[in-house]
């Protein structure tokens, strides 16, 4: 069994840490600034969540199949929980095939800088809403 023990859980951790990180402004300005729709297709357990940056606020929206997205980023839900720990490289990932990614890859690359900040948010995050990260006990 991963990480994650279903979809609800999923939405719980992933959809509440991203609602978080753009309330960040050094997070939220280039975000805005990038203007792309990002959908993530997790598996293991099921959930898409898409981050729409194109208005004057980012917006999310879960399992929806709009708004059709500039970068489409399809992975299982252990491989995100593990980038977020900032165990997994994103280029290596999409080179091992770890994720699938389509649509304007290069857009995506140049917002990594502005989410390192969040790998030592994100096990906060976990422990903050009562679950343990890989490795705890």
């Amino acid at each position: 069994m991963g990480f994650f023990k279903d979809a609800g859980e999923l939405k719980k951790v992933l959809g509440s840490f991203f609602e978080e990180l753009v309330k960040m402004e050094e997070i939220k300005r280039p975000l805005l600034k990038a203007a792309m729709v990002i959908k993530f297709e997790y598996e293991d357990p099921s959930l898409s969540i898409t981050i729409d940056s194109r208005g004057e606020d980012v917006k999310f929206y879960y399992d929806s199949p709009e708004p059709s997205p500039d970068v489409w980023m399809k992975m299982s839900a252990d491989v995100a929980h593990k980038f977020w720990l900032g165990d997994i490289n994103l280029p290596m990932a999409i080179a091992r095939r770890q994720i699938v990614a389509k649509g304007e890859i290069p857009k995506i690359l140049k917002l990594l800088p502005i989410v390192r900040p969040a790998y030592k948010l994100y096990p906060e995050h976990i422990k903050k809403i009562g679950l343990k990260a890989f490795g705890d006990n």
